[in-house]
């Protein structure tokens, strides 16, 4: 499913935005680049050319900027002198010469708009999702129900029972789009949200009737761990540049946020966990702007967190009500072992031999009285690869092959036994 399309005001003030803010926002574009035709312009601050002609012609009767000439019937201007030294003093009040924001209504009508609440979610959807995991039914059921709640998941067993790969292959299962702004504008102050290395653009109408202030994405998806910190939630401030970044949770809305490892962090869990009391149950958050104004900001994503550790000695009981879903992940059984095992092998093109796999389990169950993890074949399989890669060799899933891996990875080694 596609979101629809945002269409683009037409003039100045459907913008949402202070037109003093655009035009110093212009006027730093400009300077910065030198001179340009004003089509580019307009294309740099992401508006509407009919919007970029108002900003135009306000900057040239102020004598800030002026026409240097035509090219293919655009204007070619450049900031004037005295258009110089004001954009000099506004970038040492603020450096942001990037697209123009929107305002936190339309955004966050937008965030309500594309609600991960309201995204369809299948059967189907789930079972590809987690295609190449080895997964039982029951849990892919539990999973579903819970991506459907789009609220809030707590993903808890044994380590090495897959709970992360679970958690970073959920984002998977959203099949639609969303629309996620370059930055927003909260009283006069710059924060932006898109960002490349979270959100996976995706190729948009390339019509004037479409706002190009927001990008056409994917679901987002943002994944924390052991770095996580509760400075990380808050506004990101740049001393130097003096415009703000939005934080993991802002730039996670309409999508999935994963806290991985939960426990491991270097604050207390009880602190991380208490931040999202609010949020997990109103669906709101509020963030605060380095002089101290707060504002209210949509919440609507699913948060995952996972953990090794027991939920009821991380959370209280106030918390624990408020995640809506609970799953364990237990080990695996010596069936699924064997699958997981097959698709490894699969995946890295090893052949697969099953009475290999079968002494394998005998000796991690019985003589390193140790359970079948998830994460053992995989583990196992690249012990055999790198080995090979060494040697100079084609990896072979045999017993010698399999012998040393273990002896590289379980702990103590001494008691690895011989395959």
């Amino acid at each position: 499913m596609t979101t629809a399309t945002v269409t683009a005001p037409q003039a100045l003030h459907e913008t949402g935005i202070r037109r003093s803010l655009l035009e110093d926002l212009a006027l730093k574009i400009l300077f910065v680049n030198g001179e340009i035709l004003l089509r580019e312009l307009s294309e740099r601050t992401c508006l509407n050319l009919g919007v970029m002609e108002e900003i135009f012609q306000a900057l040239r009767k102020e004598q800030l900027i002026e026409v240097k000439g035509l090219t293919n019937g655009n204007y070619r201007i450049v900031a004037t002198g005295q258009g110089k030294k004001r954009a000099m003093d506004l970038l040492s009040l603020n450096q942001y010469a990037g697209p123009a924001p929107v305002s936190l209504d339309d955004y966050s009508k937008r965030v309500r708009e594309q609600s991960v609440q309201g995204a369809e979610v299948r059967p189907a959807d789930v079972r590809r999702a987690l295609a190449h995991m080895v997964v039982a039914d029951d849990v892919l059921h539990r999973l579903g129900t819970a991506v459907v709640s789009g609220t809030s998941i707590f993903l808890h067993g044994p380590t090495g029972a897959g709970k992360s790969s679970i958690a970073e292959a959920l984002p998977n299962i959203y099949q639609d789009t969303v629309w996620v702004p370059h930055a927003l504008e909260v009283d006069n102050q710059i924060i932006t949200i898109y960002d490349s290395h979270v959100h996976e653009r995706l190729d948009q109408p390339g019509s004037d009737e479409c706002d190009s202030r927001w990008v056409l994405c994917r679901r987002p998806r943002v994944l924390a761990g052991g770095e996580l910190t509760l400075q990380m939630l808050d506004l990101q401030f740049n001393a130097v540049a003096k415009f703000y970044t939005a934080p993991l949770q802002l730039k996670a809305n309409n999508g999935v946020l994963i806290i991985d490892d939960l426990g491991r962090q270097r604050v207390r869990p009880e602190e991380l966990l208490n931040r999202w009391i609010l949020p997990l149950d109103r669906h709101i958050d509020f963030l605060t702007l380095s002089g101290g104004m707060k504002f209210e900001i949509p919440f609507e994503l699913f948060v995952v967190f996972a953990t090794n550790l027991d939920p009821s000695e991380l959370a209280d009981e106030a918390f624990l009500r408020r995640m809506q879903n609970k799953i364990r992940i237990e080990n695996v059984s010596r069936a699924q072992f064997h699958q997981i095992f097959q698709l490894v092998c699969t995946t890295l093109s090893l052949p697969y031999d099953a009475s290999v796999v079968d002494r394998l389990v005998d000796v991690i169950t019985k003589e390193l009285n140790q359970p079948l993890r998830a994460c053992f074949p995989r583990d196992i399989v690249r012990q055999i690869c790198w080995a090979a890669r060494y040697e100079g060799k084609t990896p072979a899933l045999d017993r010698h092959a399999v012998e040393r891996a273990c002896r590289n990875y379980f702990l103590p080694p001494e008691k690895a036994a011989r395959v």
